[in-house]
């Protein structure tokens, strides 16, 4: 959520970043709700202090006998207290207007972010890895005859719908193997904290990670009230919610591994063939929480992490920073990591890191004592995927395949697969 003394003080470059996410200029609309507020915040005090003065006075020409004055002063306290009272209400409205208008309004690029109008015009920073070349046509994970005895689709549809699958065998143990890795990987080489949390939350932790209100379409709802976490970004970054921490208990980095739910609204007809967009799916989740001097910096930090995952996976890869068309809503800045797949011939997502500056602190009421003393300030939050494991799954698949059908599968994820370093083109590990 923005600042609304930052609007204030500055309206005109609020209006300038939003112009480069293509939106209109907001502070207009936002600024005269603030001052209708403040108006009536204002206008009600005066009548709570007119109110207590002629509360003071009733007393005293109770006590001389003045009954006339007596009625009249009580007559006046009654229609300021009623006077205070729907002013009260008044500015409450007002400012949960003002608070539902901020809610819906996406965090602002940074300056260095480059302007655009889609993911055509993210900017690609560096590769890693040289895509491998085959001497026959790789085919799409679903189509490798090694992968077909343990991904089942039909069976998925028949349990659930589309874009769900059942992952059976071999195929089953190298998805659960990536993730252990993964975790593993996180917490020995990078000092990351495992968290395990729950994957039903309130509606306010929703808020707090800027889920809601804009987004409420792409998640799923429980008869109960509960939501179904999207990414456990929202639980690993709503843990402070609320709270008031230390700077020197800063940073806190946090990793985790969850089951992730998306109804996908907003991508209809979008890769609805294998297991690149699924309704339900597994993540290796990574959160920092960091002070205001520190954030941009974790965010580089944590896009190594993220990178350092595909490397020792030998995934050749690219990282590019998204344009102000491309990124998302709680975000300043995004480095997306896209994995080469030779079964489609290009780079496809598979890791988004993400700096949100104190955005969703804000939502949160998340601050921090400065250790050099002085008033609490928000803290900055980031997330990243460390990796997506379905498509981490993807990759491995399809960047293994040979020719027979079978998978070579990655040196790293050995020890976890029993020893075992291949996918036979019958489904086996061998």
């Amino acid at each position: 959520m923005h600042d609304i003394r930052a609007i204030r003080e500055n309206p005109a470059a609020f209006d300038a970043a939003l112009a480069r996410r293509r939106l209109p200029a907001m502070s207009p609309e936002i600024l005269r709700l603030d001052a209708d507020r403040r108006a009536r915040i204002a206008e009600a005090e005066a009548a709570q202090a007119e109110q207590n003065k002629a509360s003071k006075e009733v007393g005293a020409a109770k006590g001389r006998g003045d009954e006339a004055e007596f009625e009249r002063l009580r007559g006046l306290v009654a229609e300021k207290k009623a006077d205070v009272a729907r002013m009260q209400a008044e500015a409450a409205e007002m400012d949960a207007q003002l608070r539902d208008l901020l809610m819906g309004i996406p965090n602002l690029p940074l300056d260095s972010i480059p302007d655009g109008v889609d993911e055509a015009d993210n900017v690609e920073i560096r590769r890693w890895g040289d895509p491998r070349g085959f001497d026959f046509s790789p085919v799409e994970h679903y189509e490798i005859a090694g992968v077909k005895p343990g991904m089942d689709f039909e069976t998925a549809a028949k349990l659930s719908g589309s874009r769900f699958v059942v992952l059976k065998g071999a195929v089953a143990r190298i998805h659960r193997a990536l993730a252990q890795f993964m975790i593993d990987f996180h917490i020995d080489k990078h000092g990351l904290q495992e968290t395990w949390a729950p994957v039903l939350v309130l509606e306010d932790m929703m808020y707090g990670t800027n889920q809601l209100p804009k987004f409420g379409e792409d998640s799923y709802k429980t008869r109960e009230g509960y939501w179904l976490i999207p990414t456990s970004e929202v639980t690993l970054t709503n843990t402070v919610h609320g709270d008031l921490l230390d700077q020197a208990d800063l940073p806190r980095r946090m990793t985790a591994h969850s089951q992730c739910f998306r109804s996908e609204a907003g991508s209809a007809g979008r890769d609805t063939s294998g297991m690149l967009r699924q309704h339900q799916f597994e993540k290796v989740e990574m959160v920092s929480i960091t002070d205001a001097e520190t954030g941009l910096d974790e965010h580089a930090r944590m896009t190594r992490c993220a990178e350092a995952v595909l490397e020792a996976l030998g995934l050749p890869y690219r990282t590019v920073v998204l344009s102000t068309g491309d990124m998302g809503f709680g975000a300043r800045i995004t480095h997306d990591l896209e994995v080469w797949l030779p079964g489609q011939d290009k780079y496809r997502e598979i890791s988004s890191v993400s700096y949100c500056g104190d955005f969703q602190a804000r939502r949160m009421n998340a601050r921090y004592r400065p250790a050099a003393g002085g008033k609490p300030e928000f803290v900055h939050t980031l997330n990243g995927s460390g990796l997506a494991v379905g498509r981490a799954l993807i990759a491995v698949l399809e960047n293994g395949q040979q020719a027979d059908g079978s998978v070579e599968l990655p040196g790293v994820l050995h020890p976890y697969l029993g020893g075992k370093t291949r996918l036979t083109a019958e489904g086996v590990l061998a």
